[in-house]
């Protein structure tokens, strides 16, 4: 019989498993380990161009970007490279929680939370570097006033974007009822935003994993849509669920 994994570290499993959604799942094999450096700004455009549309890389190829890296050594202000790091390297950081690999975690995590942190230094306005902190954040369960404060940071600094709306409530979701009333309140309006707009799928796959108490929350937005929004996301919780 497999054994039941302690709360905090199911809580811990949880938590950065909402931030390897952002990123995606595993499955697309990309490598980078024989781009030449004159390259290799251009390919780090590329993978976070990719990783933006969801695209995945396995864990191997996801090894070979960050060693490439290393040995390239971009700046903490190179933002786009910064970025596509970081997306990297969260996959990874949950496979190790995953497989007992504490170590190897723990430097993931540090190594995370240095380059969020020196990428704001040079580009506080980054909305998904402070989404990422947030999430970093959760997954230490440290839901308190300063990480609240991380996720209204990416609220403020990009509100009405969908590339950044569609992954943010990935993870705001799921701590939507300890929030703040007021942060609770662009949850909600962000969430009944996205139905609006036709970007039904991640709502929709955020309802059904909501507890209910959540649910009741997003169902009052959800009934002050138009018919129209309305269908489109009962077509897309059927599809889901069958």
């Amino acid at each position: 019989m497999p054994l039941t994994p302690p709360p905090r570290l199911s809580f811990r499993l949880f938590a950065l498993r909402g931030l390897a959604l952002v990123v995606g799942c595993w499955g697309l094999f990309w490598g980078l380990a024989n781009v030449a450096r004159g390259q290799v700004n251009d390919d780090f455009r590329d993978t976070e161009s990719r990783l933006l549309r969801f695209e995945t890389f396995s864990r191997a190829a996801s090894i070979a970007i960050l060693e490439s890296a290393a040995a390239d050594d971009p700046g903490p202000c190179d933002n786009r490279a910064q970025r596509a790091l970081m997306l990297v390297e969260i996959p990874i950081a949950d496979a190790a929680l995953r497989s007992g690999a504490v170590q190897e975690f723990d430097q993931r995590i540090r190594s995370l939370e240095d380059r969020a942190r020196q990428t704001l230094g040079c580009t506080p306005r980054d909305s998904l570097v402070w989404l990422l902190l947030f999430g970093l954040e959760t997954e230490h369960g440290m839901l308190n006033e300063h990480s609240f404060d991380l996720l209204a940071m990416s609220y403020e600094t990009s509100p009405n974007e969908a590339w950044i709306a569609t992954r943010r409530i990935i993870v705001a979701i799921p701590v939507l009822r300890v929030a703040p009333e007021p942060l609770q309140q662009k949850v909600l309006t962000e969430f009944e935003g996205l139905i609006r707009r036709g970007f039904v799928e991640t709502p929709a796959r955020s309802y059904l994993d909501a507890s209910a108490s959540t649910r009741s929350l997003l169902q009052s937005r959800i009934d002050q849509l138009d018919p129209r929004s309305r269908a489109y996301f009962s077509d897309a919780l059927r599809k889901l669920s069958s």
